[in-house]
């Protein structure tokens, strides 16, 4: 792939896959060991910006930015930080749409690695199960912090639940501005992208109108 090529899919924000793409060994290095690494490697970038890592305010920037990738910004990508979401038996037989609305987006572009801030709506119609409303956002925080494309966020975060509360009537809405459209490229401050994934009930328009207006408020 040439340098054209590259820049092409990076300002695109193309995703390949909908799963995240992993190495088969993604997960054989300790964090630690992962921490050691990438410090060093950070180290070398920052002395080919011409940075004096002798100064006191820079010596321990590489181990901060080691520590930070792996165990803050991209603790999403290790299956075992899949926060435990337990369901519960639906016996009070609600059938009606549960939103949950306003659950932070704090995520990284993977062609970049710059911030994508925003916020994520989510709405399910119960069948046999039911969930704590706070795992959804727990859901959504761990999904996010891995190196994403919004759409592939998007998709993650949708059939996650409906495997988890087994039924198809969920939908998920993000709404996010990205920093590698503001602060690189073509710097446009303002703009942001809104991304919509659905299945089951919400396939009927009149549901996703409703879901909608539920929402309305928070500027979709």
């Amino acid at each position: 792939m040439d340098k054209a090529q590259i820049e092409v899919l990076g300002d695109n924000h193309i995703g390949t896959s909908v799963k995240t793409p992993l190495r088969a060994d993604a997960f054989e290095r300790t964090e630690e060991k992962k921490i050691e690494n990438i410090q060093i490697h950070f180290s070398k970038i920052m002395e080919e910006l011409g940075l004096d890592l002798t100064d006191e305010s820079l010596k321990g920037t590489p181990y901060r930015f080691a520590k930070m990738y792996v165990q803050e910004l991209f603790y999403g990508l290790n299956p075992k930080n899949r926060p435990k979401i337990s369901t519960f038996p639906n016996t009070y037989g609600y059938q009606s749409m549960l939103v949950e609305q306003d659950i932070t987006i704090d995520s990284s572009c993977e062609h970049h690695f710059l911030p994508i801030v925003g916020h994520a709506h989510v709405g399910y119609v119960p069948k046999h199960k039911v969930v704590g409303l706070s795992k959804i956002n727990r859901l959504v925080d761990y999904y996010a912090h891995r190196p994403q494309v919004q759409e592939r966020l998007c998709l993650q975060i949708l059939k996650d639940l409906q495997e988890t509360l087994d039924t198809e009537d969920v939908i998920v809405v993000i709404h996010a501005k990205h920093l590698c459209v503001s602060s690189r490229g073509i710097k446009d401050k303002e703009s942001a992208t809104t991304t919509i994934e659905y299945g089951g009930t919400f396939t009927d328009t009149e549901k996703r109108v409703e879901f909608f207006n539920l929402i309305k408020n928070n500027n979709i």
